[in-house]
């Protein structure tokens, strides 16, 4: 199984946890849910339990095998910081990151007072970026959790996007990624919401990324927002070469 990824904000994937429970209303469609359900049809072994969680220890240095920098966003297929995923487990994942350091590793979670609760018991280097998921304003807990997290870039996905997200508590925060739902049964994003949200961050300087528009078939709505793409991310360093837009 392929580790590149054609999620458009990162370009490979570490998955040394898959399978999750549903948290909130942004979970109810989970494209991980059904990619692993496919994938335990097809006989994949990573995928025997379906979406059950389950640890997979082998591959907790693999990202120490790949020799070429990238962006890695660890645990597509879950949630590193899930409630049955063992402090330790968390532990030697962060020492790999440590240790592979000419990857940038972007972790993404649902559970920021587990997040909020572990942060100061774990090294934070410069390389691992850390984020939650905000759907609607109801979550905003979530990112008040994540700005007490000593992390080098903090970053919000408001993916999928299923309310208007005004007034964000953006301070501390270094990049906002937005996206409507895909797949069967997506709900639909509205205009109106996404500019509110890139308005927001241009009055407080944060990159914004639009990922996509979604939609049943989201290849047919592309990633055009007004006529452009936006593709902004944080500047960083990576392997001695400097990335990003800002």
């Amino acid at each position: 199984m392929s580790h590149y990824s054609k999620i458009e904000w990162t370009e490979r994937t570490w998955n040394p946890v898959t399978g999750c429970t549903k948290v909130s209303p942004g979970c109810k469609h989970c494209y991980a849910e059904r990619f692993a359900r496919r994938l335990q049809k097809m006989g994949n072994p990573r995928y025997r339990n379906g979406f059950t969680l389950t640890l997979h220890e082998d591959l907790l240095e693999l990202p120490l095998q790949w020799k070429k920098p990238s962006m890695i966003f660890v645990n597509s297929m879950s949630d590193l910081f899930h409630e049955q995923v063992p402090f330790r487990f968390i532990l030697r994942a962060f020492e790999t990151m440590r240790r592979a350091d000419w990857h940038v590793y972007q972790i993404l979670t649902k559970r920021s007072s587990r997040l909020a609760e572990l942060a100061d018991k774990l090294d934070w280097p410069r390389n691992i970026w850390v984020g939650v998921s905000v759907e609607t304003a109801k979550f905003y807990e979530r990112i008040k959790h994540l700005q007490a997290v000593p992390a080098e870039v903090r970053f919000v996905s408001c993916e999928p996007l299923l309310g208007p997200l005004d007034n964000m508590p953006l301070e501390g925060i270094h990049w906002v990624i937005v996206g409507g739902e895909s797949g069967p049964r997506a709900r639909p994003m509205r205009l109106r919401w996404i500019l509110s949200i890139m308005e927001q961050c241009r009055r407080s300087n944060v990159p914004f990324f639009f990922k996509q528009w979604g939609g049943v078939h989201k290849w047919r709505n592309g990633r055009e927002l007004m006529g452009k793409e936006f593709n902004e991310m944080p500047r960083f360093e990576i392997a001695g070469v400097w990335r990003g837009s800002k």
